[in-house]
């Protein structure tokens, strides 16, 4: 359990870090970035503990999404930054860059490389299978993230009590 829980932290801590990258890359204020981490890895260890508890993979990313959506709006008005400025950087560690890669693998394969209609059917199925799965994570992510900046608008977040 203890294993477990230190790579499940581990990760975590990756994701906050690569979320601070692209909050640098996007040139968000210095008073932002201890906040894109935290919430970064917050978002990062739980998907990892919804994967590591066999949850699907884009089920995990939209819960993920939606917690640095919900704990964006709250930050946003306490700091006084738009809750964009936190919620883009923390969620772009989780863009499904395995999925992407393997469907344009096999996209190419199928194009250029493969002759024998065995491989090329198993080809299509992997184009449609990790295309499918980058798109619906894709999908639950932007739901996950503006969801809550949709529902929860700026009068009706100050009324939160703190």
């Amino acid at each position: 359990m203890i294993p477990t829980l230190l790579n499940l932290l581990e990760v975590a801590i990756w994701s906050g870090i690569a979320a601070v990258g692209f909050a640098i890359l996007f040139n968000i204020p210095r008073k932002a970035i201890i906040t894109v981490f935290l919430l970064a890895l917050g978002a990062g260890f739980i998907k990892f503990v919804l994967l590591d508890f066999h949850i699907n993979i884009i089920l995990a990313s939209l819960t993920a999404a939606s917690f640095v959506g919900l704990v964006s709006m709250p930050l946003a008005h306490r700091i006084h930054l738009p809750p964009v400025v936190y919620s883009i950087p923390a969620v772009i560690p989780m863009i499904p860059g395995y999925f992407a890669y393997e469907t344009v693998l096999s996209i190419m394969s199928f194009i250029f490389l493969e002759v024998d209609v065995p491989k090329r059917t198993a080809l299509m199925q992997d184009i449609f299978s990790n295309g499918f799965t980058m798109l619906f994570i894709l999908i639950s992510l932007t739901i996950g993230v503006s969801l809550p900046l949709l529902l929860l608008r700026k009068n009706t977040v100050k009324k939160i009590k703190r």
